[in-house]
């Protein structure tokens, strides 16, 4: 069985403009959950699906006032570092995504930004 629990890096298309996105996913067996941050107004969404062989499911919905419920589909390539597959919102709006694990410890990213610019004194 696939393991996806981790960081993601990824972009999806939504009439041919990319909007890009950063997953966090945390997988118990077969489940899936996580919370998905675009690059976009419409900002954070949870995530919950699951994970069968190396096929993924999971529904996002964000946590604006936007009622939509986004499907995703798609398949984990064999080395479980990317993914990509099709999304649908009802049954006229769809695209195409994809999203690579990322090796990057965000928090550690972010605590060596602010170490940077707000600098700690010792006096």
């Amino acid at each position: 069985m696939v393991n996806l629990s981790g960081s993601w890096l990824g972009t999806y298309w939504q009439q041919g403009n990319p909007t890009r996105f950063e997953a966090t996913l945390i997988q118990g067996g077969n489940t899936l959950s996580g919370n998905i941050l675009d690059d976009s107004y419409l900002g954070e969404a949870i995530l919950k699906g699951e994970v069968i062989g190396r096929k993924i499911s999971f529904t996002k919905l964000y946590l604006t006032n936007s009622q939509y419920i986004i499907y995703y589909v798609g398949t984990v390539s064999e080395d479980e570092n990317f993914m990509e597959g099709k999304w649908q919102i009802g049954r006229s709006t769809s695209g195409i995504w994809e999203a690579s694990r990322s090796n990057e410890d965000l928090m550690i990213e972010l605590k060596n930004f602010l170490s940077k610019k707000f600098p700690v004194s010792l006096s």
